[in-house]
């Protein structure tokens, strides 16, 4: 009999998981052809079919579910061989990450900067999007650490929670130099997060309860955008304080306080908890440094 290599285990572990190629593909970074190449190459080493192949997907034989528990074994070992074992300037991977745009917009270039340095030969793929769709992704395989309001409920994911992110109510500093001068909320538009965001709903049922459905929101997907917005005069915010620094620093913001913020924005970082991926876990064991040391 042939030697069972570790990778073509691997393989058959994420078709098991996932109960079709396809799925197992997108996993694994792999193409389909090259995963039902893997499996075939296997059964061949074993002289036994390991899947049942249906309409509704790849179903494992009575020796098929037999392997599972030792490849699960070489599987372990071969993690804590790349936990311990593997210098980090070796490590050739990549690793695609989907931030929102809170977290791009301050300590994800530290954050980066970090990787980079640890692992010298890591190709790193960015998305900036929603925490909704960002949440999409990581569950659909399409990224492999979404750092993203959290933390998901999912048994199928693990988070590394992240420190509050504190918002603060900001306004252009106009004719009155004040910072204590009254602002009625009720008749100057609210520059906000997006509409399909956590944050747009709370802000927006806790404005129509103080003063009714005529509040006027300017919801948008850029926080950028919301700042310049504020900084105009056309409108105030309650934006996070950490992205504030520099236009309050150059007069171009000022805080003011209506009796009332909305509640500090919570981050995770989050990523699938199988396959086990040493790599995908120290990021964002890292994220979590960074972002205590940031915020």
């Amino acid at each position: 009999m042939r030697r069972l290599k570790l990778d073509h285990l691997q393989t058959f572990l994420a078709v098991a998981q996932y109960h079709s190629v396809s799925k197992a593909a997108d996993a694994l970074h792999l193409t389909q052809p090259a995963v039902t190449s893997r499996i075939k190459a296997l059964e061949e080493t074993l002289g036994t079919e390991l899947f049942e192949r249906n309409a509704k997907g790849m179903r494992l034989t009575q020796r098929g579910d037999l392997l599972v528990h030792y490849a699960q074994q070489f599987q372990h070992l071969t993690n804590l061989v790349e936990e311990r074992v593997v210098d980090a300037h070796a490590v050739e991977q990549l690793l695609r990450l989907g931030v929102s745009e809170t977290i791009a917009q301050s300590w994800l270039p530290d954050f980066v900067g970090a990787l980079r340095s640890t692992y010298p030969k890591l190709r790193v793929e960015i998305s900036v999007d929603i925490s909704l769709n960002l949440r999409q992704q990581l569950m659909g395989r399409e990224i492999d650490l979404a750092i993203l309001l959290g933390p998901i409920s999912d048994y199928t994911v693990d988070n590394a929670v992240l420190p509050d992110v504190p918002l603060s109510w900001f306004r252009a500093p106009g004719a009155d130099p004040d910072p204590a001068a009254p602002v009625d909320l009720a008749q100057i538009p609210i520059a906000t997060y997006a509409k399909n965001t956590r944050p747009y709903r709370e802000l927006r049922e806790a404005m129509f309860e103080r003063f009714g459905p005529e509040v006027s929101l300017f919801p948008s997907s850029s926080l950028s955008s919301c700042f310049r917005l504020v900084e105009a005069g056309l409108c105030v915010g309650a934006l996070p304080v950490s992205l504030a620094a520099s236009s309050l620093a150059e007069g171009r913001l000022v805080q003011f306080d209506p009796g009332w913020v909305p509640a500090p924005l919570r981050f995770s970082a989050s990523y699938l908890s199988e396959p086990r991926n040493h790599l995908v876990e120290a990021a964002a064991g890292m994220a979590q440094q960074i972002a205590r040391a940031e915020i």
